[in-house]
């Protein structure tokens, strides 16, 4: 795989295992999360499992958009991960969580890979409001990372 378009990096005073399940639930992802607001479990999903999808309703500002996700990596305590695309069925991104143990808490790794095809990046960023979104998305998984340190370090 390339190298993340974005990425960020955390140590956190909570078990892996326990902030893999913050992560892993989309509802409470939402929580902490800068564009991410909130999900809807469809195709019969109920859960974190791999091949499941869900409905992202995303916000910046007044701007409103909607994805469907699939989730790709569901590795209790070391990886979560899943593929966007647009309500079209097109490529969007790819985001991931990474787990390391490290001493009584863990690291957290959040990284996001672009999947737009060139040509879709006008029209997402119209809709988004966002234009350079490598940057953008540095930025929300700074702001991202620090809510979750914050949530999973006041719920030990």
């Amino acid at each position: 795989m390339t190298a993340p378009n974005a990425t960020g990096r955390i140590e956190i005073d909570a078990a892996p295992d326990a902030v893999y399940a913050l992560v892993s639930d989309p509802g409470r992802l939402a929580e902490v999360a800068e564009e991410y607001a909130g999900h809807r479990w469809v195709g019969g999903a109920a859960g974190p499992v791999v091949g499941a999808k869900f409905k992202g309703s995303n916000r910046r500002g007044f701007r409103r958009w909607s994805t469907l996700s699939t989730i790709t990596d569901a590795d209790p305590g070391r990886r979560f991960g899943f593929e966007v695309t647009s309500v079209a069925g097109l490529p969007v991104s790819r985001w991931q969580y990474d787990f390391e143990p490290l001493g009584e808490g863990c690291v957290v790794v959040e990284s996001m890979w672009e999947r737009r095809p060139a040509w879709f990046k006008v029209p997402t960023s119209t809709v988004t409001g966002v234009w350079n979104r490598d940057t953008a998305n540095a930025g929300n998984i700074a702001a991202t990372l620090a809510r979750l340190k914050q949530v999973a370090e006041a719920s030990r």
